[in-house]
């Protein structure tokens, strides 16, 4: 691939299809972006019948596979958009953000909506007050540094919305089945 193809690509990627180019708030349409391709995929999954588990070991493959890319595509974006965190760079929010879908319970229709729209909006707010680690861990070099603080977002988002899930607390997120365990 010629040096101006590989650039390219490479933009594609950390942009996540130009998401990141998009305003207000970039990192916000590159979650939207994560999200879509969550609930797609578990549309997909659920119609072919797949087990829960092989819908969460895909979302684990494309969640491990974007911070890999996010960790070797990181200087480069440092360089080529001139920040230690760009702006433009959303693939690391499409990684957390995927980290925040991980597990959930199961659900159809407008409660998967509900509880997508949940996880996207605890992400947000949890990527945005970067609760600890969070800070500490953006500090770490090239790639790592742009993506860490995401990851440890969509596990704190995910545990919240796990905990509100399976406490019962929204009526929607009661689940029929779901691969781990629910108390009731």
């Amino acid at each position: 691939m010629s040096t101006a193809g590989a650039h390219k690509l490479r933009t594609v990627g950390v942009t996540v299809l130009g998401a990141g180019f998009l305003r207000p708030a970039p990192g916000s349409w590159g979650s939207l972006v994560a999200v879509l391709v969550w609930l797609a995929g578990r549309q997909l999954a659920d119609r072919l019948a797949f087990a829960p588990f092989v819908r969460e070991v895909a979302v684990c493959a494309v969640l491990a596979a974007s911070v890999g890319l996010c960790v070797r595509w990181g200087r480069w974006a440092i360089l080529r958009f001139g920040s230690t965190d760009p702006q433009q760079f959303v693939l690391d929010e499409f990684a957390g953000q995927l980290g925040a879908l991980l597990f959930l319970p199961a659900a159809g229709g407008r409660d998967l909506l509900f509880l997508a729209a949940g996880q996207f909006l605890l992400f947000r707010v949890l990527d945005i007050v970067k609760p600890p680690p969070a800070r500490w861990v953006e500090r770490l070099p090239g790639g790592w540094g742009i993506v860490a603080d995401d990851l440890v977002a969509g596990a704190y988002a995910n545990l919240l919305g796990q905990l509100i899930c399976r406490a019962g607390l929204f009526s929607w997120c009661v689940p029929a089945f779901s691969i781990l365990p629910v108390r009731t």
